[in-house]
């Protein structure tokens, strides 16, 4: 049976974008940055936790596990078959994202593949044997920008979201992996916010040396701690993946500043005809529109762009969205 969700009032909105935005931030600290007490912010919490509507977890930063190949796929699909398509990828481990796109015949999923024969199994044989896919397209994720990740729904203030940032170090340290490592990534997974002591407990090691580690994998950004959240409970209502073509040389530069802008809550470089993906969180269709003249159409760079409406997202940050399947 599916949990009762709690109503969010305007307080659960900001303690949410603060989560999103610090997924491991400690309740007094996230009080004291929107001013409100330690007390409230647990009380009101605590049962968007319990319920799901709130859901923290870690990702692996593809770029410091070679085995690891993202790709970005976009299916056309039978559209009496999508939602079946859409669950069977859900319940892939190695899925971050399923969402249904356009007109409700286009799924796009975003994987963290364990090497050349999970990608060669799935393009070679799952999917040319699944009746229902028409065609799709693949494209490599060959950097994410990082700036999106701090994406708070635009709830919070540049002060606000100042103060529940830590001091990162000047030139961050890369981590030697250990096997303790591996072990804390899937305690995390599974639980973004597991105390110190729980992490402990559950891979075999003391409190202080987990804190260690883990500080350690999120400062050297070999892990990306993450909030989940159903993004129209925050009071966006218009959500679409743009992929962009950009002169190359101007790549980086219009990712990375696409990347911080507050509408935008993902931003990678991509292999395939357009080499930018980006998502945008929108209040509504008319602020989507805003985004695309004011934003995109001031970026000199971009030669050609394709707008696909997020329909449902059925799985986000590795995560099924609760009722979804």
């Amino acid at each position: 049976m599916e949990k009762v969700r709690h109503q969010m009032n305007a307080t659960d909105s900001r303690i949410a974008a603060a989560l999103l935005a610090a997924p491991r931030a400690s309740w007094r600290t996230v009080g004291r940055v929107l001013g409100i007490s330690e007390r409230t912010v647990v009380r009101r919490a605590a049962p968007l936790f319990g319920d799901g509507t709130l859901r923290a977890t870690a990702v692996r930063n593809a770029a410091h596990f070679p085995d690891l190949m993202p790709l970005a796929l976009r299916i056309r699909c039978r559209p009496n078959r999508i939602s079946a398509i859409a669950a069977t990828l859900a319940r892939r481990p190695d899925t971050l994202w399923v969402d249904v796109l356009g007109g409700g015949d286009e799924i796009c999923t975003i994987l963290h593949l364990d090497g050349p024969d999970a990608r060669n199994n799935l393009l070679l044989r799952d999917l040319p044997a699944t009746p229902a896919v028409r065609s799709w397209t693949s494209h490599v994720l060959l950097r994410v920008f990082p700036a999106a990740f701090d994406w708070s729904g635009g709830l919070l203030t540049e002060a606000e979201l100042a103060g529940l940032r830590p001091n990162p170090p000047a030139a961050p340290a890369r981590p030697v992996l250990q096997p303790l490592d591996h072990r804390l990534i899937r305690a995390l997974t599974e639980d973004g916010r597991a105390s110190y002591t729980d992490l402990a407990r559950r891979v075999g090691t003391t409190a202080l040396t987990a804190r260690r580690r883990v500080e350690a994998l999120v400062g050297g950004q070999v892990l990306r701690l993450a909030t989940e959240v159903d993004l129209a409970r925050l009071g966006v209502r218009a959500e679409a993946l743009l992929w962009v073509t950009v002169a190359p040389g101007a790549l980086e530069e219009t990712g990375q500043q696409l990347s911080r802008h507050p509408q935008v809550r993902f931003a990678a470089a991509t292999t395939g005809s357009a080499n930018l993906l980006v998502a945008v969180a929108a209040a509504d269709l008319d602020a989507l529109y805003r985004f695309l003249t004011d934003t995109i159409g001031a970026l000199e760079h971009i030669t050609a762009l394709e707008v696909t409406p997020i329909l449902t997202g059925v799985k986000r940050t590795g995560l099924v969205r609760p009722g979804s399947l």
